[in-house]
């Protein structure tokens, strides 16, 4: 997730009902043909983009591995979208004739999530049909395609898949997708097929000294995203530093983004999907039982400012796009750093138990059921519902 360019905000929600209609045409072009499609389906494709969102937003907890050494989280989740540079491509033709390749080649301001959010979605509601040109239903199809091959990509290569056809989707993207610069552009480094799950739960690997050091990564994986929306997400617009920096805008989804990826942490930490309590394999069950009373202490500090995070989130006031500078961002801000605060100083706990061998041994079980029933899991409901979010799109033409 990066913002790409510090674009107006005030221009980047003034999208006229007609998106591309205008921006696409010039006085020599013929004008855009409307698509031929369903108000119904139409809508049916942006509540799935909802659903398929959600499980995103709560896999940033962990973006380290594959959506980092694959390039993955830029690629598809990417904004504000480059408007300009879109509608040049749907005038391309050389680009749309062929766009389900061409997509791959594609910066990664137009792509992804946002890229699909961008074309369905207007202040919130989904597009009027009649707005809606075949141009961008022919891209959005492509963009959704793209997405669906990379989150197979995420739970093969977590999973350590070795057959079956998300596997040889995943083949196939990293076959045919390069690693992105930093200016989201393709560079000419290619990508390899690796065991993520394996290195994470088999330490020393390539990736990992020990057991402890991969238990701390869960830790880190959490607060490199509580910063993210603290500092970036919701504090780069509070502050006025930068009010293009909004996620999900056109969607109006920005509150629900933030409150998934607190949600996410909460899971990581816990040892299960959407836990609502720790299980006896978790991080935070095995600092409240260690016997250690500073360790305790800090892992019931962690659930309660993991709470009021959360609480602190939902009470923002909605839109975010449109009410980015109220009081209430600024208290779910102060909240979060706490909570990150909190988990820095349980991180700081239990690096003192490096060369413990008793600690290692536990450590394996976390990470184990940390891959298992957290990323791995997380990672199939996204694949799942990003493939249906695909069909729902390509349905949206008659």
């Amino acid at each position: 997730m990066k913002n790409l360019k510090n674009y107006s905000f005030a221009l980047m929600l003034g999208i006229g009902a007609c998106g591309f209609m205008a921006s696409c045409s010039s006085e020599d072009d013929v004008k855009p043909e409307v698509v031929t499609g369903s108000q119904e389906a139409l809508n049916a494709a942006c509540q799935q983009w909802r659903v398929a969102r959600a499980h995103w937003e709560k896999s940033e907890a962990f973006l380290f591995g594959a959506a980092d050494e694959y390039s993955i989280d830029p690629h598809t989740d990417t904004w504000p979208v480059d408007q300009a540079a879109l509608a040049n491509v749907l005038r391309d033709q050389s680009i749309m004739s062929d766009i389900e390749n061409k997509v791959r080649l594609l910066n990664s301001g137009l792509l992804g999530y946002h890229g699909i959010e961008y074309v369905l979605f207007r202040q919130g509601n989904p597009r009027d049909i009649s707005q809606l040109t075949d141009l961008e239903y022919q891209y959005v199809c492509a963009v959704a395609k793209d997405l669906y091959q990379a989150t197979c990509v995420l739970q093969t290569t977590w999973e350590g898949a070795k057959s079956g056809t998300r596997y040889n989707e995943t083949l196939n993207y990293l076959k045919t997708h390069n690693k992105l610069q930093d200016d989201g552009n393709v560079s000419n480094e290619g990508l390899s097929y690796k065991d993520f799950g394996g290195l994470f739960k088999n330490t020393p690997s390539t990736d990992y000294s020990s057991n402890l050091d991969a238990t701390i990564q869960i830790i880190e994986g959490a607060r490199d995203i509580i910063g993210e929306v603290a500092g970036s997400k919701i504090g780069l617009p509070w502050s006025g530093q930068d009010d293009s920096y909004i996620e999900s805008p056109y969607a109006y989804n920005s509150i629900v983004d933030f409150y998934d990826n607190i949600a996410g942490c909460k899971s990581a930490l816990y040892g299960a999907v959407d836990a609502t309590t720790p299980n006896d394999k978790s991080l935070i069950y095995f600092c409240l039982n260690a016997g250690n009373a500073t360790l305790k202490t800090q892992a019931q500090t962690v659930q309660s400012k993991m709470d009021a995070a959360l609480s602190s989130i939902k009470a923002m006031k909605s839109p975010f796009a449109l009410n980015y500078t109220d009081a209430s961002a600024k208290k779910a801000i102060d909240a979060l750093e706490e909570l990150d605060g909190s988990l820095e100083a349980l991180g700081a706990t239990l690096k003192t138990y490096a060369g413990n061998q008793a600690v290692e041994a536990q450590c394996k079980v976390i990470n184990a059921n940390y891959v298992d029933n957290v990323i791995v899991k997380t990672y199939t409901a996204l694949c799942d519902q990003a493939e249906i979010l695909y069909k729902n799109i390509k349905n949206i033409k008659k």
